[in-house]
């Protein structure tokens, strides 16, 4: 029987290292450049289709992890090198206080501005659901001790949804409160906690195949 203790500590980190690097404050600017001119109930309602859109995409991508890993042939330790310097780039981005490439380039935000429809396009995927986000519930989801350990990753999705939605509904009130210092010092923080969980993964995928590279150099 696992001990509550370290599902508990599991959990924390869990959620932790999901809502940073899906970063819904982040996202605060763009929603209010793309939805400018949006009466306040078609901006609920962008908030709460990228909210629900973000949580779907998390959710399959996690819950389909080990099959995509067998179907592509990569190992477990490959893709948490990969995702750990995926997300140490966009840490940076954060602690730098700057728009992340990695996250969201300048062509999509600008195409999310013409589009009638953001909720989905840019707002969801890549802005909240990215390349980092993906990687990172993936490598939760494949790296939990057993089908228990997971269930706190699905929860840490919705739990990330939910306060998206509530973070981009009160996006005015956010901005307003925090201003632009506020927000920054907000993403440094976030980017700092970041980077110590993409240096997690890069070592803890180092210690999973070395011993593959130790036969590997002993042939």
């Amino acid at each position: 029987m696992y001990a509550l203790s370290d599902i508990a500590a599991y959990s924390v980190v869990t959620l932790s290292a999901i809502f940073f690097v899906v970063d819904p404050l982040a996202a605060v600017p763009l929603f209010l450049a793309i939805t400018r001119g949006d009466s306040p109930e078609k901006r609920r309602g962008t908030a709460a289709r990228a909210a629900v859109a973000c949580f779907l995409t998390l959710t399959v991508f996690a819950a389909a992890g080990t099959l995509i890993f067998k179907l592509f042939g990569i190992t477990l330790g490959a893709f948490k090198i990969a995702g750990g310097v995926l997300l140490f780039m966009l840490a940076l981005d954060m602690m730098r206080a700057q728009a992340s490439p990695v996250r969201l380039t300048a062509a999509e935000e600008q195409e999310g501005v013409e589009r009638d429809d953001v909720a989905i396009i840019p707002l969801a995927i890549p802005m909240l659901a990215g390349p980092g986000a993906i990687a990172t519930v993936m490598v939760l989801v494949s790296q939990a001790k057993s089908k228990l350990y997971a269930i706190p990753v699905f929860g840490a999705i919705l739990i990330t949804a939910v306060a998206t939605y509530f973070i981009l509904r009160m996006a005015i009130v956010a901005e307003r409160t925090l201003k632009r210092t506020g927000m920054n010092i907000l993403n440094r923080v976030m980017g700092l906690i970041l980077a110590a969980v993409a240096v997690q993964f890069v070592v803890s995928g180092v210690a999973d195949l070395a011993p593959t590279i130790a036969r590997a150099l002993q042939q």
